[in-house]
């Protein structure tokens, strides 16, 4: 029955249901919104991963593997 999956036909059924649901003249606002998102998204993700990235650059020096220097009394 699901031998091949999504077909062209069925993409095409889904995008006429779209557009009967959401109508024509939303379609760019949703479109405009979700582009907005996913770049948010993704410069949330590069500030994480450029966070934790300085996170292991800055470790060795906490945990000791680096000599502490000496304080003088």
């Amino acid at each position: 029955m699901l031998r091949n999956g999504l077909e062209p036909w069925h993409l095409l059924i889904l995008v006429a249901v779209v557009v009967v649901l959401f109508g024509s003249k939303k379609l760019p606002d949703t479109a405009r919104a979700l582009g907005r998102s996913m770049r948010i998204l993704k410069s949330e993700a590069r500030a994480m991963r450029d966070d934790a990235e300085q996170a292991e650059d800055v470790a060795p020096r906490i945990d000791g593997s680096e000599a502490a220097p000496e304080r003088s009394r």
